[in-house]
């Protein structure tokens, strides 16, 4: 290896200075978007208030669809820093940025020193897992916890690794996955588990398992996430039920959460997700197929491929499917990328192997330059809920985007055909990384439309201590976190179905219930959507507006001064 092969030391914590200042720079700038950033917001916020940090509770009614580590950290965050929107997303965030950390530190000791800078930088390049660690789900959290459980496991069943260092990384990988089921439910152990066999199988090294510390791993898993579930099933005897065959077998079994999709549903999700380094896995993938480190030893990369072959598989014949469930595949891929990147760095100057990364880059070129042309048309997306003119407030962020993508990547395949292998990668991951960041920011245009953020700016005069509010026939998940306490639901139950047969108090089930209530109460607001307030206007239910946009009104009690 060339000296010149990765940047000095001094360089690296520049870059590292660098990405951490564009990986944390707009959390707090972009307000809350729904479905799940509301959600994973008020969750923890209600935690934190309420001191029941066993019972997770979404607009006060229990909500058992997933494991608390999250609500726990995020209400931590509350409770140390109040509540932003940088500490509601503080947690997928952080977990984004120690899981480029992570593979860093793995890349190094499994591949070398060089394999684990450029696996960090095409990981941190990578726009899906960039744009998901931003934005306020479960996904990045169960991530990192899976990349943890996969590296672990990789240092323990290397070939060089002693049997200390086999039980000590073995048992952190027994320890992460604990951790990983606390932040997704099952997959955190199934997924690994489904990997370790189609391996053993493929491969059949059936040794391993005998290096698994089986009895100590479980007991060490078992201490970690076993006393919650517990715990919260003799507090609440219908979660077990609902946890474990409702949100696993169900889920993946049934179209019951309505996210069923065709089996090649993530198939561009994982191009447009890796771009620019879409061909370089590809070629990555085939060789680590190929390769054979070590004859009859563990083979790290060719596990690497089988994770990544088994959780895209797992989702893909799923029921239910979201874009950002495929996340836990990318760090294994970068790894890969990078190992085959170091290949290329070496042999560069001397097989014109320089010239076949930047054809490598070409297609991310190509598709950067269309998405420059393409972005002024983004307001051809507008529509009655989303109007035309925040298309256009979003129109030149995507413009900026698209630009540092495509001079990043311009210059990326210059220093390629020049056999300057360092200089490309950190040229493509930085500008795809800043690009990603860009659009994402350029997001909060469209707030107005998908943030109750704007709306509650309207009615904060109205908003009274203890005042009855109900969201009628539609639930704002954004709206309890900007109000800071929850709503009253009427006739609308959706994922909140459960909880609602446990506690039917906590909600009015019909039209004629509300309207009954409404008329009672000497001050009262209430929201809807514009059809539903027409609909009651029509009929004669005595209202006051005071605050709509195109999605929603809120009304309060006639004449009322709270």
């Amino acid at each position: 290896m060339t000296p010149a092969a990765m940047p000095a030391q001094r360089s690296l914590l520049w870059l590292l200075l660098a990405v951490t200042l564009i990986w944390f720079s707009n959390l707090e700038y972009r307000k809350l978007v729904r479905p799940d950033e509301g959600r994973y917001a008020e969750i923890p916020r209600e935690m934190a208030v309420s001191g029941d940090w066993l019972t997770p509770r979404l607009n006060g009614i229990k909500y058992f669809e997933k494991p608390p580590l999250q609500y726990w950290a995020t209400a931590a965050a509350y409770t140390m820093f109040g509540e932003h929107h940088w500490t509601a997303r503080l947690w997928p965030a952080l977990t984004g940025w120690l899981g480029l950390l992570l593979v860093f530190f793995a890349g190094r000791r499994l591949f070398g020193n060089v394999a684990g800078f450029y696996s960090a930088v095409v990981l941190a390049g990578s726009p899906l897992y960039a744009l998901v660690a931003h934005v306020n789900t479960l996904d990045m959290g169960v991530t990192f916890f899976m990349t943890a459980v996969l590296l672990a496991f990789l240092l323990a069943q290397h070939a060089a690794a002693t049997p200390r260092e086999n039980r000590t990384w073995m048992h952190v990988a027994w320890a992460a996955a604990a951790l990983a089921v606390l932040s997704k439910g099952l997959i955190g152990v199934v997924l690994p588990a489904a990997a370790l066999v189609v391996y053993s199988l493929v491969q059949r090294d059936f040794a391993l398992w005998k290096r698994l510390h089986l009895a100590s791993g479980v007991a060490l898993f078992l201490l970690i996430a076993a006393p919650w579930f517990v715990a919260v099933s003799i507090a609440n005897p219908e979660f077990p039920r609902f946890f474990f065959v409702h949100e696993h077998f169900e889920r993946f079994l049934t179209t019951v959460h309505k996210r069923d999709q065709p089996w090649w549903y993530f198939v561009p999700i994982l191009a447009a997700g890796v771009l620019p380094w879409l061909v370089t896995m590809g070629d990555a993938a085939a060789r680590a197929w190929r390769a054979n480190d070590e004859p009859h030893a563990f083979q790290p990369q060719r596990f690497l491929l089988v994770w990544a072959g088994a959780i895209f598989v797992f989702f893909s014949v799923s029921s239910s499917k979201l874009p950002s469930y495929i996340v836990p595949i990318f760090p294994a891929l970068a790894l890969l990328a990078g190992k085959w990147l170091t290949v290329l760095n070496v042999k560069a100057a001397f097989l014109d192997h320089g010239k076949t990364f930047a054809w490598h880059l070409a297609p991310a070129a190509a598709v950067a330059g269309v998405a420059l042309v393409a972005a002024p048309q983004a307001v051809q997306l507008a529509s009655d809920e989303v109007p035309a003119v925040l298309y256009q407030n979003y129109v030149p962020w995507l413009i900026a985007a698209a630009a540092v993508a495509l001079a990043g990547i311009g210059y990326a395949i210059y220093a390629a055909w020049r056999a300057r292998i360092t200089a490309a990668v950190v040229a493509a991951g930085f500008t795809s990384l800043l690009a990603a960041q860009l659009g994402l920011t350029g997001h909060e245009a469209l707030s107005p439309a998908s943030s109750a953020y704007h709306l509650v700016k309207q009615i904060e005069p109205h908003l009274k201590p203890g005042v009855p509010f109900y969201s009628v026939g539609t639930y704002e998940q954004t709206l309890p976190f900007y109000i800071k306490r929850p709503v009253t639901l009427v006739a609308f139950r959706d994922e909140l179905s459960f909880g609602l047969e446990q506690e039917p108090r906590l909600w009015v089930p019909d039209y004629p219930a509300f309207e009954r209530a409404w008329r009672g109460h000497r001050y009262a607001l209430a929201l809807m959507t514009p059809q539903t307030y027409a609909q009651f206007a029509g009929a004669g239910l005595p209202m006051q507006l005071i605050a709509r946009d195109t999605r929603r009104v809120v009304v309060k009690t006639p004449g009322a001064s709270g």
